[in-house]
């Protein structure tokens, strides 16, 4: 075990952030860390490394352990460039690199026992600098960084020149390369493209050995790399095994359980009320002695909680209020220099309208400057008729952030009605009081969201979206794939998130310097299309398994039915048979009957058949209603 921690909680004032977090980390296990914006993920990861103080709970963490973790201050020598700053992390071995090339010039100067005596030593140097990887801790640097997507040009780089998301990079490297025995990483695919992230995810499976705690929101990442998953929810932890796709199922499972039993219960308790009510509408003594009976085991029942779900965002078709010519856009041989420098050439791109198409590539490659190009409908490329563009990028930037959500739509369409704008804003999940938070108070994920509907709201049909998931929680990222995919206008984006273009994208266009590429599918298509032929493996449908499925649940759904009948039936007949005796009452107060004592002992007879009848229709409802809930 590396790291435990038990009943952790913590409070900022009067919010309660952390109520009860427990869980284990044991060596070599990748975890995730997952909850929607706010739960509570950085302030544990703040907890474990000390940076603040929990107000109660233990943490214990492995004698000798070192915990790693990727700062946004990160201490980075500017003067340094990427590869000293990478081959810095070893500086200890370079140094015993050093003292060994200094002690052979000093071997050559000595013989006999002096000689000998030296030898020793310098043995024991050599051996430690072997076990400590010293003679590929050169390479191991030059590998992680150009797996980073460092080219070996951009390696002699000075640190002052970086931009912010390559000084993350180099951070993550030298973390990488410092193989903590416990590494906390927040967002590690950030900044990072396509080829990249690929390399980072081998890297956690083949090459990296400690423990690894991972806040992140690329779900395709977290299902490469992590077997455990840890969810922050109301302040609580719970730990899956499996990774994100199997955390997901398990969590629906555990909610169809926990609303089943839910409702199992409920549906428990109404029929034990309708059997009371029964039985005290039926007036009999040793009746309304049972139904006190009831009563009683009704009060004692523990009531269970319904279970509580995230809120699903509302069904909203999202069409263009001007409809576009079929072709939308056309790119013939897009090129972009600076100079003598050639960032791309040879690009082409033909989108049709109800497209949504992925641009992808690596990170530098020139895929913010062709949207532009586009945008400012430079030489070679073409827009349709009718084509309006809507554009996204990642800064959100709101002129007037003190505006409410719901001001900041009235404003941008004044012609909506207030319910229209409520409706519209529903579907991006800012419901009630939400509606009327001011733009400075919103998340990342929130901004994201204001700004995608006041987009999609607007007169146009051709949306451009450039890293729109960045940022974004999982939460947020599904809400904005339900609005791409029911948009009814032709959508273009830039995106890294591998998760989402599986589930948004028709096509894919693959831009390298020297050409772009066409796959006609989403990202497994493109996956398939670009391994390698012995990589490519189908999937296989056992006809006889579906066939089996289906004549279960034609089986099940008899069943039902079945039950369903016997019910109504037993039903009927209760109310058949109380309406009996009821008769068998009216004969007895009969004049004749009343004064012929072996007439009324007959009707007496008959009343006390029917009301056992009704006992034992009574008892059979009651196991009818059991087996059907």
């Amino acid at each position: 075990m590396i790291f435990s921690c038990r009943d952790i909680s913590l409070s900022f004032g009067a919010q309660n952030v952390l109520r009860d977090v427990g869980f284990d980390l044991k060596d070599k296990e990748k975890t995730a860390l997952v909850g929607v914006n706010g739960a509570g993920k950085s302030s544990i990861f703040k907890v474990i490394l000390g940076q603040i103080p929990a107000d109660g709970g233990t943490m214990a963490l492995a004698k000798g352990a070192r915990i790693g973790h990727l700062s946004q201050e990160m201490d980075l020598n500017p003067k340094n460039t990427i590869s000293q700053e990478m081959l810095s992390v070893f500086d200890h071995l370079a140094k015993l690199e050093e003292e060994i090339r200094l002690a052979e010039i000093e071997m050559a100067e000595l013989s006999g026992n002096a000689l000998e005596k030296f030898m020793e030593k310098y043995s024991r140097m050599v051996q430690n600098f072997e076990q400590n990887g010293g003679y590929e801790y050169k390479s191991r640097a030059r590998g992680v960084a150009s797996g980073l997507g460092f080219t070996s040009a951009e390696h002699d780089l000075p640190i002052s020149m970086l931009s912010g998301g390559q000084k993350t990079r180099v951070g993550l490297g030298k973390l990488l390369l410092t193989q903590p025995e416990l590494l906390l990483l927040d967002e590690p695919t950030n900044h990072l493209d396509i080829r990249a992230i690929g390399w980072l995810e081998e890297y956690f499976l083949r090459e990296y050995h400690g423990c690894v705690l991972i806040i992140s929101h690329d779900r395709f990442f977290l299902d490469k790399v992590v077997k455990k998953v840890i969810e922050v929810e109301h302040g609580i932890t719970k730990s899956y095994k499996g990774n994100y796709s199997a955390f997901v199922e398990q969590k629906a499972k555990n909610f169809e359980i926990e609303q089943r039993h839910f409702d199992n219960q409920q549906q428990e308790i109404k029929r034990m009320q309708a059997s009371i009510d029964l039985l005290r509408a039926f007036g009999r003594e040793k009746h309304i002695k049972r139904a006190r009976s009831k009563e009683k085991m009704l009060a004692k029942v523990e009531r269970v909680d319904a279970p509580k779900s995230a809120p699903s965002p509302m069904r909203l078709a999202l069409a263009p209020k001007t409809q576009s010519g079929n072709d939308v856009l056309k790119v013939v041989d897009g090129r972009k220099a600076f100079g003598d420098i050639t960032l791309f050439r040879n690009a082409q791109l033909d989108i049709k309208r109800g497209e949504a198409v992925a641009l992808i590539g690596e990170n530098g490659v020139g895929k913010t400057t062709l949207f532009k190009m586009i945008l400012e409908g430079a030489e070679g490329i073409t827009l349709g008729s009718n084509v309006k563009i809507g554009y996204y990028d990642q800064t959100l930037d709101f002129e007037d952030k003190d505006k409410t959500i719901f001001m900041e739509i009235s404003d941008a369409h004044p012609r909506m009605k207030n319910q229209e704008i409520r409706s519209a804003l529903a579907a991006f999940l800012f419901v009630g009081d939400d509606v009327f938070k001011p733009i400075s108070a919103l998340s990342g994920g929130e901004k994201g969201r204001v700004a995608l509907a006041k987009l999609m709201l607007s007169d146009i049909n051709f949306l451009m979206l450039d890293e729109p998931t960045n940022h974004l929680d999982l939460f947020s990222k599904e809400i904005l794939e339900g609005a791409i995919n029911s948009y009814d206008g032709t959508v273009l984006y830039i995106s890294h998130d591998r998760y989402f273009i599986n589930n948004t994208a028709d096509k894919i266009y693959e831009l390298k310097p020297d050409k772009t590429t066409v796959y006609l599918g989403n990202y497994d298509y493109y996956m398939e299309k670009t391994a390698e032929p012995s990589a490519v493996a189908a999937n296989q449908v056992n006809d006889s398994d579906n066939k089996q499925a289906y004549l279960n649940q034609k089986e099940q759904q008899a069943k039902e039915r079945q039950l369903k009948a016997k019910i109504e039936r037993l039903e009927k007949a209760i109310e058949e048979t109380e309406m009996a005796i009821m008769e068998q009452d009216g004969i007895l107060f009969q004049s004749d009957v009343a004064t012929d004592p072996a007439k009324a002992q007959e009707v007496y007879l008959m009343k006390a058949a029917l009301e056992a009848k009704l006992e034992n229709l009574i008892e059979e409802w009651e196991e009818a209603m059991k087996d059907g809930f």
